[in-house]
């Protein structure tokens, strides 16, 4: 389905920027969108499917069309791993920033309303439906029109080096290696401008204080070789899915959902409990009626604010797929030899993802109830991050950019997600600052079915990007950039 015609200048944005997103970036992205790239953890064969090449080229071959003075684009590929578009654009103030990004993809899921798709890109109004425009395939494009945009006023900038990767939605594990082949181009960044991030309303600029750890595995669960007549083994042989139900209840309440698993939890800092408070002010009822819950359902009598800690600073488990149950017309009267549960589990900022997972698979395949067969197979787990204190000049870039490009002051709080670049990167630049934002706000429903870009809020933020590069350079210039609060 086409994309609908829109003339669409949001309030406070800039007028080139608005221009270039409406006859430049949404026809692009909209091309993008059709590309099913899924990340390698989903996509075992996604060297020879073509796809994530396909979609690699496409945004390369719009970034090397803009009129940006030195700029150098590159496709780099190791030896078996996904590629890397590196792009350097020099600048006229000391300094590197350094712009990220990734254009893979998650897998389409199910539940698309009528006439959507992950790979049918569809514009209603505002919106551009399809998977991976806002998760982040935007970010390229939004990078380089900030900088056009602060070039074509006169502006200066830093040294600009743009990162995008493909691999991130399976926890970036090809990165690593292109950070040390690639440590000499990339330098030594002051600051680092993320756009893979969540916002809270679509009203104001959000600042991403912190991100949450993961940990993934499969949980398999084996008591019969065979399945067997249910009438005639149940009440003998214990069901493989109760079993797998008790060693659940060793990583979380059923009742309450609180992890249990002590070496999973930490105290949550109180600067941190202060901007959750503060945000749960600002969205009120927005922390949890973004959520599609089903007539009747609810978050619970928690307050606002624990909910944003319970998302941002609290461990939680789920449950994300599963293997050997039958579909309902093909499941007849067997007791299962076995089950198999995807389970993903977010861990505290702070809290490192390589002991808690050894923790999760001992508690998980200790004593194992029966006798029965049980493994938990680990995916590569990956750290959360905590943004350090911010320099007065970025926190007073963020303000001022909010306020003049949306009409409101910015707000700062964690997500629950994971960028596995924020940790990698705050581990090996540690006096680096870190402007990490996004678009995926209410309803935009990431990784989900009916996954949207929202167009008026591309448009400011890419404004916002620009100003925080100009402060960027001021700073630099009169030497405040190592400042913090």
């Amino acid at each position: 389905m086409p994309t609908q015609p829109q003339s669409l200048t949001p309030p406070g944005a800039e007028p080139f920027v608005a221009s270039t997103w409406e006859r430049e970036i949404v026809p692009s992205i909209t091309e993008y969108i059709r590309i099913p790239c899924k990340s390698p953890l989903f996509d075992a064969d996604w060297a020879a499917q073509g796809h994530i090449a396909r979609a690699t080229e496409h945004i390369a071959a719009w970034c090397r069309q803009r009129p940006i003075p030195g700029l150098v684009l590159e496709v780099i590929e190791l030896p078996g791993r996904t590629p890397v578009i590196l792009m350097e654009i020099p600048g006229d103030a000391p300094g590197t920033v350094l712009l990220y990004g990734h254009l893979d993809k998650q897998p389409e899921m199910t539940g698309w309303r009528e006439g959507l798709g992950p790979w049918t890109p569809v514009r209603e109004g505002d919106r551009l439906y399809g998977r991976g425009g806002a998760d982040d395939g935007y970010a390229a494009y939004a990078s380089l029109t900030a900088i056009e945009a602060l070039q074509r006023r006169g502006g200066r900038h830093a040294r600009c080096v743009v990162l995008i990767e493909a691999c991130e939605e399976s926890g970036s594990f090809d990165l690593p290696h292109y950070l040390e082949a690639l440590s000499d181009r990339i330098g030594t960044p002051e600051l680092v401008v993320c756009l893979d991030s969540g916002c809270g309303d679509y009203d104001r600029m959000w600042l991403t204080t912190s991100l949450r750890g993961i940990v993934v595995g499969t949980l398999r669960v084996n008591i019969l070789e065979e399945g067997v007549h249910s009438g005639d083994a149940s009440g003998i042989v214990p069901s493989s899915f109760r079993i797998a139900r008790q060693l659940l209840e060793r990583l979380d309440d059923p009742r309450t959902g609180r992890v249990v698993l002590e070496a999973l939890h930490t105290d949550v800092p109180s600067a941190r409990h202060e901007q959750a408070a503060h945000a749960a002010a600002v969205l009120g009822r927005g922390v949890h009626a973004k959520f599609p819950f089903v007539p009747g359902a609810g978050p619970g009598e928690r307050s606002t604010t624990e909910m944003i800690l319970d998302r941002t600073w609290r461990p939680s488990v789920s449950v994300t797929g599963q293997d050997g149950l039958p579909t309902l017309p093909l499941a007849g009267n067997v007791l299962r030899p076995g089950t198999a549960l995807k389970l993903s589990l977010r861990l505290p900022p702070t809290v490192p993802s390589a002991p808690a997972a050894v923790a999760i698979k001992h508690a998980l395949e200790q004593d194992p109830p029966y006798g029965a067969q049980v493994e938990f197979r680990l995916d590569m787990p990956g750290d959360g991050w905590e943004a350090p204190p911010l320099a007065p000049w970025l926190e007073e870039a963020v303000d001022g950019a909010s306020r003049r490009h949306f009409g409101a002051p910015h707000v700062a709080m964690g997500e629950g997600g994971s960028i596995p670049f924020m940790g990698m990167l705050g581990a090996r630049f540690p006096s680096a600052q870190f402007l990490i934002t996004g678009v995926l706000g209410p309803g935009s429903n990431a990784h989900g079915p009916n996954e949207f870009l929202d167009i008026p809020t591309g448009i400011r933020l890419t404004s916002c990007v620009a100003d925080v590069l100009a402060a960027h350079a001021e700073a630099s210039l009169s030497g405040a950039t190592g400042e913090r609060a």
